[in-house]
């Protein structure tokens, strides 16, 4: 399993990732969205929309963060993953994104806007290969990766799974 997920990783020119796991850019649209359209939750034009391949290996995981778009996850290959969501009004949820649908995988999955999310590989010794599309288009000054006293205090209720999935 090591030796195919290394070459997934070089294959893929996959970088390491600050939230955990691989990724490289795929596509990022050249028309701009002017900031004044964006509103005030941003602080400069993005990108209509951006795409990655993101890998995840079994043992790590992809910590909390959020960002200010809606990001829609897409399987590609390897083991389902788990995805932990809390919404802004603090419901966590989860779901499990692979190919098996008759067992209540989802292809494809939209985490809004906002959300702090993190994810793990559901097999053992194995990984995830998913792509991420983000519209308004990703960029870092979007992106807030979670701390564990602060969420801890923000959602009480679920600090144990914010201990688990926080760096």
């Amino acid at each position: 399993m090591q030796n195919e997920i290394q070459q997934i990783v070089k294959k893929l020119q996959l970088l390491p990732h600050p939230e955990g796991g691989f990724y490289r850019e795929t596509y990022r649209c050249e028309t701009v969205i002017p900031q004044s359209v964006l509103g005030y939750d941003f602080n400069a034009q993005r990108n209509v929309s951006t795409c990655i391949y993101f890998m995840l290996v079994s043992g790590n995981f992809s910590a909390f963060h959020r960002i200010k778009q809606d990001e829609i996850w897409h399987f590609y290959r390897g083991s389902a993953l788990r995805l932990y969501m809390i919404s802004l009004e603090g419901k966590l949820s989860k779901v499990k994104i692979g190919s098996d649908i008759l067992n209540g995988e989802m292809p494809q999955f939209v985490v809004p806007a906002g959300y702090w999310f993190a994810a793990e590989v559901i097999a053992e010794n194995s990984y995830s290969l998913v792509g991420c599309t983000v519209a308004p288009g990703f960029d870092f000054a979007d992106f807030e990766l979670g701390d564990k006293v602060i969420l801890g205090e923000l959602f009480p209720n679920h600090k144990e799974i914010i201990e688990k999935y926080c760096r």
